[in-house]
């Protein structure tokens, strides 16, 4: 699907044809639509299908007059999804006269665009759309970590009388998307570099400032990122030991109530015997019996007491 737009400082315009510094929006192109983008404006076809790959590593490449940039762009998961978020490349296509961009599925760096949340920007001014792309990624790993933190935090509280793994499964899910938000901010930190030194772009004083500051912001969700999965890793093993904990002490009150109710149940079965018993013919023969059962069951609790298996 191919979507253009031209914006300015007072918002994004929906176009209906190509105009120069219109911003070109394709989302899983048919082979049609990758065959007219090449013919229109003489970008290289792998410059469109290597974006669609979800694999694909961040960095900027060159060619026929255009310019690549690969980012890795955090993306929020459906609710029924196992792994909660993940990473999805998208391409920044840079040509002389327009701005494509270029992913599998929406995005959700670029659905921020779309719905205005991103403020005073124009797609004719190609370099400042460009770091303000790279901008708005690096916050949404700041938030996406920090929603991630929070979902820690409301499991970990469920996991101190937790006996089935699934908070467990659940953690681990949540450090899968650590490691991809790890991997992709790596990745993301060495494109930039090469696009700070490549010169692909020209850069305004205003515009450094905005880079710098995005370095920043990238520089930090890498820390956050790296810490929450240390962290992450070994509140799983700590609550390994916790549920296996809860298991046996389970276990062990299990245990401790099948010994107490088997007192009266040896009793009874021993003076249920069909031989000759004494004072089986008196009438309180029934009540010294449930006697002994409950004087006997009384010490067991009273010694498992002691030994604070209750």
């Amino acid at each position: 699907m191919i979507t253009i737009y031209k914006g300015s400082t007072e918002g994004l315009e929906q176009l209906t044809a190509y105009e120069d510094g219109a911003w070109v929006n394709v989302v899983n192109p048919s082979p049609q639509e990758i065959e007219e983008l090449v013919s229109l404006f003489g970008i290289p076809s792998d410059f469109l299908t290597d974006p669609l790959d979800a694999d694909e590593r961040a960095r900027i490449e060159r060619d026929e007059g255009s310019t690549l940039i690969l980012l890795r762009t955090p993306r929020k998961e459906p609710p029924d999804t196992d792994v909660p978020y993940a990473t999805l490349p998208v391409g920044i296509i840079i040509t002389h006269s327009l701005l494509i961009t270029v992913s599998f599925t929406e995005v959700d760096v670029v659905r921020e665009f779309l719905s205005g949340k991103v403020k005073h920007f124009s797609t004719r001014d190609q370099t400042r759309f460009v770091l303000l792309l790279f901008f708005r990624t690096s916050l949404l790993f700041l938030r996406y970590l920090k929603e991630i933190n929070r979902m820690t935090t409301a499991v970990e509280r469920s996991l101190y009388r937790a006996l089935k793994n699934e908070n467990l499964i659940r953690l681990l899910n949540m450090e899968k998307s650590l490691v991809f938000f790890v991997t992709s901010l790596r990745s993301n930190a060495l494109m930039m570099e090469k696009f700070n030194t490549s010169g692909c772009l020209r850069m305004t004083e205003e515009d450094r400032d905005i880079f710098d500051e995005m370095i920043v912001e990238n520089r930090q969700a890498i820390e956050m990122a790296n810490i929450y999965s240390s962290i992450l890793s070994d509140m799983m093993d700590a609550f390994a030991s916790v549920i296996s904990n809860n298991l046996n002490v389970v276990l062990k009150l299990l245990t401790t109530v099948t010994i107490i109710l088997m007192i009266p149940t040896l009793v009874a079965s021993i003076y249920g015997m069909n031989v000759e018993l004494p004072y089986q013919h008196t009438p309180y023969a029934f009540l010294v019996t449930v006697a002994i059962s409950l004087a006997l069951s009384a010490v067991g609790i009273l010694i498992f007491w002691r030994k604070e298996f209750f």
